[in-house]
């Protein structure tokens, strides 16, 4: 699969055996979960040493209601809706924290939702401990990445949530040595020492600084593209303990606030709006535009989701009949969609090695093919260094059907797709003559 870029059995498979022998091993019980995630975790760990990397977690759910018909009814659950058949993925991905670039997974978590539960009120939900609720998953991407981090010497951690990751608990119990943390804040909590909520101590503060952002166009929520001019605010805070908590965590938590909003939005435009929680010292305007840089990588994982789904390897058609087979799938198509985001993010790191997405003998392929997939005029020129991720990327571009003009919109999802399918058969041919 990490040769060809596609999920679909038929598709990697040469016969009807080489299928079967596909499906089975899917259906293996001795092909575990953990060790899939253990092998994603490994090559994450031989890419993060020396380095301060953001571990960025966010929640998918593979939706499989369009084969309930077909799939067998061991382990089957219920995704958001709590009525369409599927699982829920929490991956953590590694991005550095100086240019953005991912370097792996970490670590991920599957589960099924079952179909028939007590409701929150039936659960008591709001005094139910953190162990016992979906939101652990947050503590957990912390606690599971620890040993890969650990093991491959990175110097500092920075763990990034969304705003579903606002609760408390996460401040107390994700502590590790040289961590961080920085949350999107959803929750207009209490301040310890103050009878004001933090909402209301953010607005209070003067404006710190502003720059420009350039926002990209979302038609799914009616956002048009447009240069907006934020103002930057901070301060230190003292988060108050929720009340459904007891002694067991502390009074409060020492944290910095940062807010950026826009000041001048387009007529019908929602203005943009963050609010920020970290444990970084934020004390300067530079460090708080660092911490709404680091919180904007987090799209990288929104962008993974969207290759691993319909915009890419569409992980949702496909053909096995079992649960168990398709959460393994999915572990093996997220390498792909790895290395699809590698190449999507890489287009202009000329600093990075094209090692970070090809081993030694693709490399040398790379470099065989090269001179053929340069045009006649400058413009059609490869104009990254040689053995560079910029470099590689605008060659596979190029297989992709992309012209090369820079004037041409830049190559995405589909267009890396079609030219690694393109490249592995070269690469398949090269290898026979270079054993």
């Amino acid at each position: 699969m990490l040769q060809w870029r596609t999920v679909s059995i038929r598709a990697l498979s040469k016969d009807w055996a080489e299928q079967m022998a596909y499906y089975r091993w899917l259906e293996n019980p001795s092909v575990s979960l953990s060790s899939l995630t253990e092998s994603l975790a490994e090559h994450c760990r031989h890419q993060v040493k020396g380095r301060h990397v953001l571990a960025i977690s966010d929640t998918s759910e593979i939706n499989l209601q369009a084969h309930a018909g077909r799939l067998k009814p061991e382990g089957l659950g219920v995704v958001g809706n709590n009525r369409d058949i599927g699982f829920f993925l929490h991956p953590t991905l590694i991005v550095d924290s100086t240019d953005g670039m991912p370097l792996g997974l970490s670590h991920v978590q599957l589960w099924t939702r079952p179909a028939e539960r007590p409701s929150k009120a039936e659960r008591h939900y709001k005094t139910q401990p953190i162990e016992e609720k979906e939101s652990y998953k947050w503590i957990k991407a912390a606690t599971g990445s620890d040993a890969c981090l650990t093991l491959g010497a990175a110097e500092q951690v920075t763990y990034i949530g969304d705003s579903e990751s606002d609760i408390y608990e996460p401040w107390v119990q994700i502590r590790p040595a040289s961590g961080h943390l920085l949350i999107r804040a959803c929750r207009d909590r209490l301040r310890y020492d103050k009878d004001v909520t933090l909402f209301s101590e953010l607005s209070s503060q003067p404006s710190a600084g502003q720059y420009c952002l350039d926002v990209p166009a979302e038609p799914s929520i009616n956002r048009i593209a447009r240069s907006a001019q934020m103002t930057v605010r901070f301060t230190p805070v003292s988060l108050k303990r929720p009340t459904r908590l007891k002694d067991n965590y502390p009074e409060q938590v020492e944290v910095y606030a940062v807010e950026a909003f826009e000041n001048a939005p387009p007529n019908g435009q929602k203005p943009v709006h963050w609010r920020l929680l970290t444990t970084h010292p934020v004390r300067t305007v530079q460090q708080a535009l660092q911490i709404i840089q680091w919180y904007r990588w987090r799209w990288h994982i929104e962008q993974l989701f969207a290759i691993l789904k319909q915009r890419g390897l569409d992980i949702e058609a496909s053909e096995n009949e079992s649960i168990w087979a398709i959460e393994k799938l999915s572990l093996l198509a997220l390498s792909v969609a790895l290395q699809i985001l590698q190449l999507m993010l890489g287009r202009e790191q000329s600093n990075t090695s094209a090692t970070l997405a090809f081993d030694a003998k693709q490399q040398r392929c790379l470099k065989q093919i090269a001179p053929t997939l340069n045009g006649r005029t400058a413009k059609q020129q490869n104009p990254h260094p040689t053995a560079s991720l910029a470099w590689a990327a605008w060659m596979i571009a190029r297989l992709g059907g992309w012209s090369g003009y820079r004037s041409q919109r830049p190559p995405g999802i589909v267009t890396f797709e079609r030219g690694l399918q393109v490249f592995q058969g070269m690469f398949a041919g090269w290898l026979l003559a270079h054993p």
